[in-house]
């Protein structure tokens, strides 16, 4: 209605005054500024209707968005919860077991006790535990039955807020936002210095790629967008950018999730460098597929359906000839020693 309305205004204003001419009640210059006046209307009325039509078109990307962003808490915390003291960065999975509701598949009985400064490595075929156990240590949710503790408190006790301030994380899949590349780097800490912003890029091999962005406003740099969920990065990018990220916040707890999977081998390499500075004094979860990213974790956790079914050093699990050993042997060719498969 109000766009047919508008519709109707320049022939009003148009044939009103030729009316009136017609009769000698105006004069030209009325009937040319009428016309000049309807002009205008028309081009201003077509832009509301394009605004209206692109309003009504992202109605629904909109509501996708906040369903994602608002979802109704499934967790919250107790009203006793205090805030997680952080003392010495442990780890314990205290006979663990989560199923997300069902009979089968999570994890069943997990006893792990990991120590300030441990680095853990955890493998095993798909659907073998691995990411339900990051989920438990993040509280995204409840085990049910057994205990997880950090800094020997259940995080159940803590709030979740301060539980995930002590914890850095890099996934598969990272999320990226349509901001520019620094405000994505400072997600993990937004009051870091610019010179920090920087140095935590560089440290993950992002600093060469990012100054070489410019997005289609011309912005370059560490001031370009990256676009929904980073389209305009690579896989390896994004990884390089989520590394950057986990390096600024410096948190005393890192969980690694197939960290460097969307590498090249040239690029996984120099990354590798840099992740071993990072892990310094830190307690290090690392989950992966490529058994060469993590031969030399201080110590190798091997899940089955769920429980654990080896634990050693890299070269205690070869010698066990057991799960670790066959994964190893697939990977490496035949080869047994880290530096041989390597080569």
């Amino acid at each position: 209605c109000l766009l047919a309305g508008a519709g109707m205004v320049p022939v009003l204003l148009i044939g009103g005054p030729l009316w009136f001419w017609s009769r000698g009640v105006a004069t030209p210059g009325d009937v040319v500024a009428a016309g000049a006046i309807s002009i205008r209307i028309s081009q201003m009325t077509g832009w509301v209707s394009h605004v209206l039509m692109a309003i009504y078109g992202n109605v629904g990307e909109v509501e996708d968005g906040m369903n994602t962003l608002t979802p109704p808490h499934g967790l919250t915390d107790s009203p006793l919860a205090e805030a997680l003291e952080f003392r010495a960065p442990t780890v314990e999975f205290r006979n663990a077991s989560f199923a997300y509701g069902r009979e089968t598949g999570g994890v069943d009985g997990i006893n792990l006790n990991i120590a300030p400064g441990e680095k853990l490595g955890i493998v095993g075929a798909s659907g073998a535990g691995k990411s339900t156990l990051v989920a438990l240590l993040l509280r995204l949710y409840d085990a049910e039955a057994g205990t997880i503790l950090v800094s020997g408190r259940d995080v159940r006790s803590v709030t979740q807020e301060s539980l995930r301030r002590q914890i850095g994380m890099v996934t598969q899949e990272t999320a990226m936002f349509n901001r520019s590349a620094r405000e994505n780097i400072l997600y993990g800490r937004p009051d870091a210095t610019e010179a920090e912003t920087v140095a935590a890029a560089r440290r993950a091999e992002a600093h060469d790629f990012i100054l070489d962005l410019e997005d289609h406003f011309g912005r370059r740099g560490y001031e370009a967008h990256l676009g929904e969920r980073g389209v305009k990065l690579s896989g390896g990018q994004r990884q390089r950018i989520a590394l950057a990220r986990a390096i600024l916040k410096d948190a005393p707890i890192l969980v690694l999730d197939e960290a460097t999977s969307a590498l090249d081998s040239e690029v996984e390499a120099s990354i590798q460098l840099a992740l071993e500075a990072v892990m310094a004094g830190k307690t290090v979860l690392a989950i992966a597929h490529r058994l060469s990213t993590i031969a030399q974790m201080n110590r190798i956790v091997v899940l089955h359906e769920g429980r654990v079914a080896e634990t050693g050093t890299h070269d205690e699990l070869l010698v066990a000839n057991g799960h670790y050993a066959r994964f190893w042997r697939r990977q490496s060719g035949g080869f047994i020693g880290i530096r041989e498969a390597a080569e």
